[in-house]
């Protein structure tokens, strides 16, 4: 390589090794497609100078790597040793949870596993934080370390609307390296993510990637108002690779702090796509301290339901086009918004062939923040407001910007019976479901009879026994070979009595309507959590 040349690809990579801000972040800036593409064409350059006008370079010995690829190598070995350190500092913080349900079987009460997740050392006293899905429903709770101890733990606190929970088990606090914490609201898409728990069970896993997105946000059912979704805002898009059994996991930056917990997955299959999402670190230290400390997070609650303004309500509201915020939609009886005199739609408009509320107020502003769409506002609400708080609404009303003061009251609390915990039946029998038992209130709203009782399928597995039979989501299973079940325990403790292979007659009703499945049982993949 000729003098220039040489200089030319020094001068760039010490340009980013001067540039950089703290010393892991360094290894992640350098490491740049477009410096070693550059420092790529430089070598072939000046490979082909070579052959023309200096032969004698082809006396080389041919092991000897050209001189413009030797900083691009030292990059590559300089990322490899900060993962290793990344992975070095977290997975010790990292646990994984396996959790049962106590199923009766000949009168005696046995453990039935239901899926493993992963979790994270939260402080010294013994607090580990994981999803709430994880846990819910689990009556038993094994927390196991990378190291290999194992221990019991127990659950203190569990919140539906952010799906996170913390269980404590009882160690001594030199035997507990809690994670440390970033601030996920400085977040950029690009920036490096790493993910560290047990997907599939297999302990210790970590996969790199980037952040995809940000801003997302995720539906989880909440107990609150007869089992509405309620949706987690700023929620971290990752294309790291999460799988069943990453939930509640760290996603961490190039300094190994914690920007999110690992959630859920957008996937045809139920395995990685390569769309992952975490909840971020700004509601994990707003809610986990309050899980610990009363058991549940108490949220502000205004006492609406929205929608984003859309250029097209915007001109049926007599709006201009480009007008943005939230369309309030409905206001609960006896709630903030009511009490402060917000107004709900009160007209339906007939918007590109379909029906859509319009005529009340359109929020643009929450003390002074830009409201652009709904999740703006929710956004607001959980990160920078508390209970007892007055808020100032700035709103579209008839055409006029007003501002209204609200005071924020705690949300109603949630009716438990209103969810379907999620469960995964499992043992040396497999179906291949996910369930839970039949509620009042959903056997209502799927419009079967009063005092219905049974099972509500979730999901089947793709290609497991369940599925070949045919069994279906929203299925309600009442019986195993004529004997009635109830309860999700109660199915439980039918199908430990049979072996892989065995046919089962499951009565099933589907759109109210009875019929007979037949299920030949397969043996549980040890791989499904």
């Amino acid at each position: 390589m000729k003098q220039g040349s040489r200089l030319l690809v020094v001068t760039l990579v010490l340009g980013l090794l001067l540039g950089a801000c703290s010393p892991l972040s360094r290894v992640a800036e350098r490491v740049s497609t477009t410096v070693d593409r550059l420092a790529e064409r430089v070598a072939e350059r000046d490979t082909q100078r070579v052959t023309v006008s200096e032969p004698q370079a082809v006396q080389q010995p041919p092991t000897q790597a050209p001189p413009a690829q030797v900083p691009a190598s030292g990059e590559l070995a300089a990322l490899q040793g900060t993962l290793s350190q990344i992975y070095d500092k977290v997975n010790p913080s990292v646990v994984n949870i396996q959790v049962a349900a106590l199923a009766q079987f000949e009168g005696n009460q046995i453990p039935v596993q239901q899926g493993l997740g992963s979790g994270f050392v939260w402080d010294t006293a013994g607090h580990i934080v994981t999803n709430n899905h994880v846990v819910a429903g689990a009556e038993e709770i094994q927390v196991t370390f990378a190291d290999g101890l194992s221990v019991s733990g127990e659950v203190v606190g569990r919140d539906v609307n952010s799906d996170l929970a913390v269980v404590r088990v009882d160690l001594p606090a030199d035997q507990l390296q809690p994670v440390q914490m970033a601030d996920s609201t400085q977040l950029k898409v690009g920036q490096l993510a790493i993910a560290i728990g047990n997907p599939f069970g297999l302990e210790g896993t970590m996969t790199m990637g980037i952040i995809s997105a940000l801003g997302r946000s995720l539906p989880v059912e909440s107990g609150f108002q007869g089992g509405a979704f309620y949706r987690i805002p700023d929620v971290i898009q990752t294309d790291a690779p999460i799988n069943p059994g990453n939930s509640g996991g760290v996603l961490v930056n190039d300094l190994g702090q914690v920007i999110g917990v690992t959630a859920a997955i957008e996937s045809p299959t139920g395995s990685n796509a390569g769309i992952g999402f975490a909840i971020p670190s700004a509601i994990v230290q707003k809610v986990v301290p309050a899980l610990i400390e009363d058991g549940s997070f108490q949220y502000p609650w205004l006492g609406i339901s929205g929608r984003d303004l859309t250029e097209d309500l915007a001109v049926a509201a007599g709006l201009e086009p480009t007008q943005r915020g939230a369309l309030v939609v409905e206001v609960t009886p006896g709630s903030p918004a009511d009490e402060a005199g917000i107004q709900p739609s009160d007209q339906e408009t007939d918007v590109n062939g379909q029906t859509v509320p319009t005529g009340g107020d359109v929020i643009i502003a929450i003390n002074g923040q830009p409201v652009d769409e709904f999740d703006d506002l929710v956004s607001y609400l959980i990160s920078s407001t508390e209970v007892g708080q007055t808020i100032t609404l700035t709103m579209i009303r008839d055409g006029e910007t007003i501002d209204v003061p609200v005071t924020l009251q705690a949300r109603p609390a949630g009716e438990e019976q209103a969810q379907v915990p999620e469960r995964t039946l499992s043992g040396q029998a497999w179906m291949g479901i996910t369930a839970g038992t039949l509620t009042p209130s959903i056997a209502q709203e799927m419009g079967l009879p009063e005092g219905q009782t049974g099972i509500l399928v979730q999901t089947t597995t793709q290609g497991g026994p369940a599925d070949e039979a045919g069994l279906q989501a929203d299925d309600v299973i009442t019986a195993v070979d004529g004997q009635p079940v109830e309860s999700f325990e109660e199915l439980v403790a039918e199908l430990v009595k049979f072996e892989p292979g065995q046919t089962v007659s499951v009565s099933v009703l589907r759109n109210g309507e009875p019929l007979e499945v037949e299920i030949t049982l397969g043996e549980r993949p040890a791989s499904l959590p």
